[in-house]
């Protein structure tokens, strides 16, 4: 596979995951609350700017053009795998969440705490999903770029996830304490 064809999967990769995105939106409960908007412009702009670094040329030139990883297919080739392992993972857990899903951080009509599948193993389960597939793009593209849009990444799904945890707390006072120190927040038993 060539080193536009691995580009070329990872892409269909994302663009299936936001489908998967958009069908989930019909599904989805009345909000009751939310987070701030300028929190939630905030956390978009970060992300959305990691992935464009990512997954656009935009940003294909100068020093940010430059390689970390020497060219390869068989790195390109992971990268690949752990992309589609990271989204299918992100849609797993989506699909779990069922109702309670929003895009940003909300509390739903009939909020339910969810422990089970990938909420038993992560908190965040789909930012470990969509953490794990940034991290393999960034290894398939290879450029300082993908490195920096990572750490935008990282730092917009943190800011959301304390908006959350807020809620959580807000709204299970009793489970999500205990939830917590049960299950940690993005790798299971370590972060």
């Amino acid at each position: 596979m060539t080193h536009s064809n691995v580009l070329s999967a990872i892409g269909y990769t994302w663009e299936a995951l936001g489908l998967v995105w958009l069908a989930g939106l019909a599904f989805t409960k009345r909000t009751v609350r939310r987070q701030p908007t300028g929190a939630r412009l905030f956390h978009l702009v970060l992300a959305l700017l990691g992935f464009c670094l990512i997954g656009s040329n935009w940003f294909a030139s100068g020093w940010l053009a430059t390689r970390f990883l020497p060219a390869s297919s068989e790195v390109e080739l992971a990268g690949l795998v752990v992309t589609i392992a990271g989204c299918a993972f992100a849609v797993w857990a989506r699909l779990t969440l069922g109702g309670n899903w929003s895009a940003q951080a909300t509390v739903k009509e009939g909020h339910e705490l969810v422990t089970t599948g990938p909420y038993a193993l992560t908190r965040h389960p789909i930012y470990t999903g969509l953490v794990t597939a940034a991290v393999g793009a960034v290894a398939a593209v290879g450029e300082v770029r993908s490195i920096l849009g990572l750490v935008l990444i990282v730092l917009a799904f943190t800011i959301k996830m304390s908006q959350e945890e807020m809620l959580m707390m807000q709204t299970f006072p009793e489970a999500y304490p205990r939830y917590r120190q049960r299950v940690k927040a993005l790798v299971p038993g370590l972060l």
